[in-house]
């Protein structure tokens, strides 16, 4: 080891507790100063992060900070700022287990740890009702202790999303979570602090409507990094594990998601598994992906160069329910979309929506390519990064001819995503977003748009694609020259070529194949 390098830590992979990450001596990145700021600013919060982003570790570091746990604190910036004499009762709720499918699975999830709470604290309850429970509950521990009580619900919104493909199951987990959360306002006057946070921002009106006090900080710019790394911590933090990876690279595969601070956040699961492993995979997308996600954008016959690109206002990010689950919404908040930019023409804030880094538009579009086709895919990503590397279009023709060749007719006459003309070109977009290259779709010049355009390996590729009757017509190909869609390229002194793809309507197939170099 070098002298005076950082000393290598523990890597804090699936911890969620922060007395085992603190006296185990793992890495930890400081977020003591939000909750010194949650504490100081208001009473009840709301946060919507996607899985995996450090939400349960930040909700455990509200519990030991409450309950003065001053030991765990030591050295970090909350400490010398809180008063460890006084230690408030917590109440902490977790959803992360349970089988939410089941009619009964939250009322036996709820009731299991109250039993475990109301034992820990000597309490009998009066009540055999939930709610009335929960209310009874924080006001005996503000009686036991003299000490107004501290709630803290993790995983708030697992039981609706477990239970998404059976919505009857879904409202009436959310109906009887409306009633229950409700019980936070009515007892405000035993409650020091109360903090929610999930995946979803389900709307007021379906799930808070009753506990309409909660402050969202989901876009909040002075809490957009409460969860997530920024890039000082890397260096401040994790510099041990640094050495040998390339940081370009690393930006490229896990950092990206802005909820409207003054940086980016790198995902914490990807990134840690990048230290433990030493390879850039991608690790958090791989864990899980929600089935109703692939479900809902196929339902809604969204396309995947259509994801690249969304807008949505607030309302609209916010607008999340069984019944009503808008894509923009959908896709970000679960982590596969983020904000790129904020633009205001005086009506309110419109985002513009694209991929965080290319851990998330590989493996989505890996994702929806399988949903778009029953077609086995295996692995063509290096396959098709070698063809164009090497400017093999005989090959990349027969490559895409292959695939199509694999649908089986009867898949597309009873699929209804296949009859858009857009299908064709989803695919082709999202074969070359799952090999890992960063796709530009509707490229605009001053001559117009070239359909797809791809920087890789020193050179540009742009696509054209057409869909004609049955004869090829040679339009593609003479779009992209008579255009000149190159001209912008021209300059940056990188080979550029053209590929225009016509597809037949009668053999739902390549029927034309043509490129040049411009």
């Amino acid at each position: 080891m070098r002298v005076g390098a950082p000393m290598r830590r523990k890597l804090p992979l699936g911890i969620q507790t922060f007395r085992e990450i603190r006296e185990d001596g793992c890495y930890y990145v400081d977020k003591t100063p939000y909750a010194r700021r949650l504490v100081d600013e208001g009473k009840h919060y709301f946060l919507s992060r996607p899985r995996r982003f450090g939400k349960s570790l930040f909700v455990d570091t509200l519990k030991e900070l409450f309950e003065a746990n001053e030991p765990l604190f030591r050295g970090l910036a909350i400490h010398d700022a809180w008063d460890w004499s006084t230690r408030h009762p917590v109440i902490r709720l977790d959803f992360g287990g349970g089988n939410y499918r089941a009619l009964d699975g939250v009322r036996a999830r709820l009731g299991v740890q109250f039993d475990a709470i109301e034992s820990s604290a000597g309490i009998r309850s009066r009540y055999e009702t939930l709610p009335e429970r929960f209310a009874d509950l924080i006001r005996t521990l503000r009686e036991q202790t003299g000490r107004r009580v501290v709630v803290l619900v993790d995983e708030y919104d697992k039981p609706i999303l477990d239970a998404l493909d059976d919505p009857e199951q879904a409202r009436a987990n959310r109906d009887f979570l409306r009633g229950f959360y409700g019980t936070v306002k009515s007892a405000d006057a035993h409650v020091r602090f109360s903090f929610f946070t999930g995946v979803s921002k389900f709307t007021k009106v379906s799930l808070f409507s009753e506990l309409n006090n909660l402050t969202d900080i989901t876009l909040h710019p002075r809490y957009a990094n409460i969860c997530g790394y920024a890039e000082s911590d890397l260096d401040e933090v994790f510099a041990p594990e640094l050495e040998g990876l390339d940081r370009e690279r690393i930006r490229e595969w896990y950092n990206g998601y802005s909820w409207l601070g003054p940086v980016r956040v790198y995902n914490p699961f990807g990134l840690l598994l990048l230290f433990d492993t030493r390879r850039f995979r991608a690790h958090w997308f791989g864990t899980a992906t929600p089935r109703f996600l692939i479900e809902a954008l196929r339902r809604r016959g969204i396309l995947s160069p259509e994801l690249d690109g969304m807008t949505g206002t607030d309302e609209l990010l916010s607008a999340f329910d069984v019944d009503e689950m808008e894509p923009e919404a959908l896709l970000f908040q679960t982590g596969y979309l983020t904000i790129l930019s904020e633009e205001d023409d005086g009506d309110g804030p419109v985002y513009r929506l694209g991929y965080p880094n290319r851990e998330v538009r590989q493996g989505l579009n890996t994702n929806l390519l399988r949903a778009m086709t029953p077609a086995r895919l295996g692995t063509p990503g290096a396959r098709l990064r070698g063809l164009l590397r090497d400017r093999d279009f005989g090959g990349l023709e027969r490559f895409f001819r292959a695939f199509f060749d694999a649908v089986p007719y009867e898949w597309h006459t009873n699929n209804e995503i296949a009859r858009y003309e857009g299908y064709y070109a989803a695919v082709c977009y999202s074969h070359l977003a799952a090999a890992g290259l960063e796709v530009v779709v509707e490229d605009a010049s001053n001559r117009g748009r070239a359909d797809l355009a791809v920087r890789f390996a020193g050179q540009v590729f742009l696509f054209e694609l057409q869909v004609v009757d049955a004869e090829p017509t040679g339009a593609a190909l003479a779009q992209l020259r008579d255009r000149d869609y190159a001209a912008k390229y021209r300059g940056a002194g990188e080979p550029v070529h053209l590929i225009g793809i016509e597809f037949s309507k009668a053999t739902r197939n390549v029927a034309a194949f043509e490129t040049a170099t411009a």
